[in-house]
């Protein structure tokens, strides 16, 4: 049997990371998450003091950014440099400066090579929004997992409120309707479904369900070889 690179691809709020995380455990797979890589670099660079629109700065440091995955219990624990920056990386504050670094061009092309290295061996589970369009084009199995808008704004507010943010619903909304935007319209690597990509709507189903979806194609497609 062989072990595959999956490839889950879609917008802001969709789920992809719950998704991913429970599709690699009962896969026993590894799980690559390319999202958490471009905030590593927007924190790396607030750290620095670097303004998040510094192309060239931005991708020195993506360039010698040292980042693991480690899962410790349910949760894939980030770690950069040694130091375990899970909750730092996971602020709305992070997650704009992840949308704005990755519209780099250099940056994109500064990380491709280290997410290729990380998921080359196979038997991964890689999450993003340009994983099976750019950095795993030839992954066996590949899904594109939306909602609409409304419905990833209100999934992101709550968990922004349940971790005790102040957020407004409304601007969650337009911040969600303004990612889509910019991911789908930067030069480098936009946002988009591969045209092999099974599409998932999450809207309506719980995460279970969504798993047990892709396990099935994944499994199918580990048997043919």
């Amino acid at each position: 049997m062989g072990r595959l690179v999956v490839a889950i691809d879609g917008p802001a709020g969709a789920g992809k990371s719950t998704v991913s995380k429970k599709l690699a455990r009962a896969l026993g797979y590894r799980l690559l998450d390319t999202g958490a890589i471009y905030r590593a670099v927007a924190l790396e660079a607030t750290r620095q003091g670097v303004s998040w629109d510094d192309a060239r700065t931005c991708a020195a440091i993506a360039k010698g950014l040292r980042i693991d995955f480690v899962f410790e219990g349910d949760a894939n624990r980030v770690i950069l440099g040694g130091e375990d920056v899970t909750e730092a990386i996971r602020t709305p504050d992070m997650s704009q400066g992840a949308s704005r670094v990755s519209a780099h061009p250099e940056v994109r092309e500064a990380l491709l090579a280290l997410q290729r290295r990380l998921g080359e061996s196979g038997g991964v589970v890689a999450e993003g929004r340009d994983v099976g369009t750019v950095v795993f084009p030839d992954a066996k199995a590949k899904f594109f997992l939306t909602a609409p808008p409304e419905v990833r704004a209100r999934r992101r507010y709550e968990e922004l409120r349940a971790k005790g943010y102040e957020v407004d619903l409304d601007a969650t909304v337009a911040e969600v309707i303004s990612r889509d935007q910019r991911d789908e319209t930067r030069a480098a690597a936009p946002l988009k479904q591969a045209e092999d990509a099974v599409v998932i709507d999450s809207a309506g189903l719980n995460p279970d369900d969504v798993v047990h979806k892709m396990e099935q194609v994944v499994r199918s497609r580990e048997r043919s070889g």
